[in-house]
């Protein structure tokens, strides 16, 4: 293509108009992209859910449909895969800035999802001999799904906005709901189809009750079915031409178009800035491992060693994975307001980050005090209620200190690295991932229960321990972090509505797909 058709292509994508047509004030096509996200939240919290579980339980022939890996080795794995996922989207983003656009990515990377999700679904008895290698094959599909699909959708949000239009932080803030809810959702109805489609057999002279984790991962499947249904008869329509071509190469053609160029060494000011973002990801590592406990060493510790009858009526245990989002949804607001009513006194970001780190540190206070209530007794359960307490002080932390994460490193970051930066902050929550799987790991490979509670008080007080003091550190650090920012940190946000965006931006933050 010659420079003049180059430059031709350029200015006639650039002309592209948005959609038209609005409801409740926004673009139509935001409610799309809500439902969009909505359903693959759904998809992907469903399977977490029960990912754990399934590995752990007995495998067919002794009682079971799991994979009856030792609980170890399910934690370990559940850390690899979870880093993977925040991994990936690094690729994904780039291949559909350079090649695929958003739009592509989103329907090539859901399709490999669905096959993924009904991959781990398949029954048992279609495959014996071979359910591990399937298992593997399905999980390795999600990872390369995940990484197409996540990275794409928040930046088409941005993009049916023009810069400056004020409607923007709303639609952020509805978008972020709509993950909420999906994650919400999925712990709830996994629970309902994984017990729903179960089987009573006789195992050894017993009747067993066995859980169906198939179903919990055909449910997932289904949201992905349906994410990509949305977006495959709506899309066109509802968002035009939005991601529809890669902007990586249209900003390439429009620079050389204009002739924009230079590489430029950092300023003393660009380095001192880098230095926040490298220092903070240190922290952030210490926060994730300890808060992705979660999906593993707490969803074990919620199936075997809780208390989760209420009356005649067993809570199943992938409820649990529903509190934090649920509690997102109903303390972002409260929180946003007590940043408000600080004014002045608002704290900066590196202090709000530190109390974010003592908060998850009370968390694991909770998980202390459930395993002491069980008095060394492995036969003994806990109160679910500790469960709840960890829970609802863990996302008490993420709302102090994830709103923080990305934004921080777009006003931190030199323009001409910011995708640099933004990877190297990506790789910090992959770590992140990863130890909290090699942490949780220790809890055995299956020994007496004895050694099992007392390697998991182990874990909740070192991580408890490890967190108030990375805490106070940071806290001490915050006013030298601060004046290596340069002024970056500006004032803090001026209205309830921009504070409330923030804190609602959380999950996004979390799940890395803000841009």
């Amino acid at each position: 293509m010659s420079r003049r058709q180059s430059q031709a292509k350029v200015e006639d994508l650039m002309s592209i108009t948005k959609p038209q047509g609005t409801m409740f004030g926004h673009p139509k096509g935001l409610f799309l992209l809500f439902t969009t996200e909505l359903w693959e939240r759904f998809s992907y919290y469903s399977m977490r859910a029960i990912l754990v579980l399934y590995l752990v339980d007995k495998v067919q022939s002794q009682g079971g449909h799991g994979l009856g890996w030792t609980s170890a080795d399910a934690i370990s794995l559940y850390g690899t895969f979870t880093g993977l996922v925040y991994l990936t989207p690094l690729i994904g983003g780039w291949l559909a800035d350079a090649y695929l656009g958003q739009r592509r990515s989103i329907m090539i990377g859901g399709a490999l999802m669905a096959i993924g999700q009904f991959t781990l679904a398949a029954p048992h008895s279609w495959m014996p001999g071979s359910e591990t290698l399937v298992f593997y094959i399905g999980l390795g599909t999600l990872i390369i799904g995940n990484g197409l699909f996540k990275p794409n959708i928040s930046t088409m949000v941005g993009d049916l906005y023009e810069e400056g239009d004020h409607r923007r932080d709303g639609a952020f803030t509805i978008f972020y709901m709509g993950i909420n809810v999906g994650a919400a959702l999925a712990g709830f109805v996994v629970a309902w189809a994984y017990t729903s489609f179960g089987q009573t057999v006789i195992f050894e002279g017993q009747e067993v009750f066995i859980n169906n984790w198939q179903a919990g991962f055909f449910c997932a499947g289904v949201g992905m079915i349906c994410s990509l249904i949305i977006q495959f008869f709506f899309a066109q329509k509802l968002l035009g031409d939005i991601g529809k071509y890669p902007a990586a190469q249209l900003a390439k053609d429009k620079a050389e178009k204009t002739g924009q160029v230079a590489k430029q060494p950092l300023t003393k000011i660009e380095r001192d800035r880098i230095k926040v973002i490298m220092v903070m990801g240190l922290f952030t590592i210490i926060f994730w491992a300890g808060f992705e406990q979660a999906g593993g060493l707490l969803n074990l510790f919620t199936n075997e060693f809780t208390d989760r009858n209420i009356g005649s009526f067993e809570v199943p245990t992938t409820w649990f994975q529903s509190l934090n989002a649920m509690f997102i949804v109903i303390f972002a607001p409260v929180i946003a307001s007590i940043w408000i009513r600080l004014g002045k006194n608002e704290p900066n970001s590196p202090v709000k980050f530190a109390l974010g780190l003592v908060l998850l540190g009370i968390g694991f206070l909770f998980m202390i005090g459930a395993v002491l209530e069980m008095g060394g007794n492995p036969d003994a359960k806990s109160s679910m209620w500790w469960l709840v307490g960890a829970y609802f002080f863990h996302t008490m932390g993420e709302l102090c200190l994830s709103p923080i994460g990305l934004s921080m490193v777009t006003k931190l970051a030199p323009l001409r690295i910011a995708s640099l930066m933004m990877g190297a902050w990506f790789l910090f929550v992959a770590a992140a991932n990863k130890i909290g799987g090699f942490i949780g790991s220790f809890i055995g490979h299956d020994g007496p229960k004895e050694e099992q509670l007392a390697n998991a008080m182990s874990i909740f007080a070192g991580i408890a321990i490890t967190s108030a003091i990375s805490g106070v550190i940071l806290y001490f650090m915050a006013d030298k972090l601060v004046s290596w920012m340069h002024g970056a940190e500006g004032s803090h946000v001026h209205t309830e509505e921009e504070a409330l965006e923030e804190e609602m931006a959380v999950t996004a933050d979390h799940e890395g797909i803000k841009h």
